[in-house]
């Protein structure tokens, strides 16, 4: 009896162990068919060459982060979609560069922010090199001093710039660096044409080391603001206070258009009465050593812009004289400016008087006093000017008086719209 039941305990035992094997099969193979199901579901994933590992519990079995992995593919793969549109894009394959665009953005929406480029002068083609943001923040916050280590990584010898293709003539890289800060000099010239530096500084990456030389800012804010520029704070350079400190420009004209109705004299027969529309132009040209031009004229800006080319115009009732800008505790900018009407010495008739008894006249000197407010109106900076006083000066020179006649600031002094105009810095007479 005893023995029955030793041998029937024998065979539970050995079935039990039977079993235990395949149960373990089962859920390895259970395990690998969810790891082989995730694998598929992801979108493009058998083309990156990523195996997928089954993430098994079993004893000895690593587990793996599947969804880690399947993001680094998905982005690596939208990566190189990306970079192969903007090839396409440069080779003129427009429609091909959106269809890479379009699937590469499917993949990761914010690819494009995810990646910089920086191509080097021996480069093939687009997309061969790139930087990640993650990698590079520190170097790309400052452009100029990212360039400067590039240059001073390429050679020995640093040249701020090198020919694209190979020619025959000598090449402007193998200037000295002081020659070529002479010529970036004459590119500002003594007009302050510091949007031409800017257009400039486009060229490659040394002409753009050389347009954010310090000491460039430095004098055209000294021709500017004069001593009070002798501190940066609260800019961080001088080329951010040329920018954004207030003052007027110098590439172009301020103009203001006046209109208005005048009543004219009545009919003989007294039916009707003629009313009159006037138009004219007030023309104001600033000058960076301190002088400025005024003329009020009915002629249109097509005639007479071209004339405030230079301070030497032939023009007649124009104004000459100096200017200086003052801000105030409220941090309003405000311009004043003594103008003078141009001196002509006229030939003394001696004859004329040879036998009349000569009346005196008194002489008298006349000059006008104007200030304006600087503003800035839409998306251009700087570019308008409100009427805030306009007074004529008497003086008679015999007697050393002067009167003075205020003009009342109404409706007929509309605000004056600074203008470009490219031919005041089509060349250059003098560097900076």
């Amino acid at each position: 009896m005893a023995e029955a039941e030793e041998d029937c305990h024998s065979d539970l035992i050995g079935a039990d162990d039977n079993e235990r094997p395949g149960e373990a099969n089962l859920q390895a193979e259970l395990q690998m068919f969810r790891a082989q199901w995730i694998f598929e579901l992801a979108p493009g994933m058998s083309s990156t060459g990523l195996e997928a590992v089954p993430c098994t519990r079993g004893p000895g079995v690593k587990a793996v982060d599947t969804k880690g992995k399947q993001e680094l593919a998905k982005e690596e793969k939208a990566r190189d979609l990306f970079l192969k549109a903007v090839e396409q894009e440069q080779n003129g394959a427009l429609y091909e560069a959106i269809k890479f665009y379009r699937l590469a953005m499917q993949l990761v929406p914010d690819i494009e922010f995810k990646i910089t480029y920086s191509w080097s002068p021996e480069g093939d083609g687009v997309g061969k090199s790139y930087i990640e943001d993650g990698d590079d923040d520190g170097k790309m916050a400052d452009l100029l001093s990212y360039f400067q280590q590039q240059l001073a990584l390429q050679e020995s010898s640093i040249k701020l710039c090198q020919p694209e293709l190979d020619v025959s003539q000598t090449h402007i890289s193998v200037l000295p660096m002081e020659v070529l800060m002479y010529i970036f000099r004459w590119v500002v010239s003594s007009d302050l044409d510091l949007r031409s530096l800017e257009q400039l500084a486009l060229v490659c990456r040394g002409f753009y080391i050389c347009a954010r030389d310090p000491e460039i800012w430095h004098q055209a804010c000294l021709r500017v603001w004069g001593r009070s520029c002798n501190k940066l704070v609260p800019y961080t350079s001088w080329r951010e206070m040329f920018l954004e400190r207030p003052r007027v420009r110098f590439d172009g004209v301020y103009i203001s258009k006046t209109t208005y109705i005048r009543q004219g004299e009545q009919s003989l027969d007294g039916f009707y009465r003629a009313w009159h529309q006037v138009e004219y132009y007030r023309y104001m040209r600033f000058f960076p050593d301190g002088q400025v031009m005024m003329l009020t004229t009915p002629e249109d800006p097509q005639s007479i812009v071209p004339r405030l080319r230079t301070k030497n115009t032939r023009t007649d009732a124009i104004l000459l004289g100096h200017y200086r800008l003052s801000q105030d505790t409220d941090n309003q900018t405000k311009i004043f400016a003594v103008l003078m009407k141009k001196k002509e010495e006229k030939p003394i008739d001696y004859h004329k008087y040879r036998y009349f008894r000569r009346v005196p006249v008194q002489e008298t000197e006349h000059s006008f006093h104007v200030g304006l407010q600087l503003c800035s109106s839409g998306h251009q900076r700087f570019n308008k000017l409100i009427w805030i006083h306009h007074s004529c000066h008497i003086t008679y020179k015999s007697s050393g008086e002067t009167a003075v006649s205020a003009f009342d600031i109404d409706k007929m002094y509309t605000p004056l719209f600074f203008a470009r105009v490219k031919s005041f810095t089509a060349f250059s007479e003098k560097p900076l």
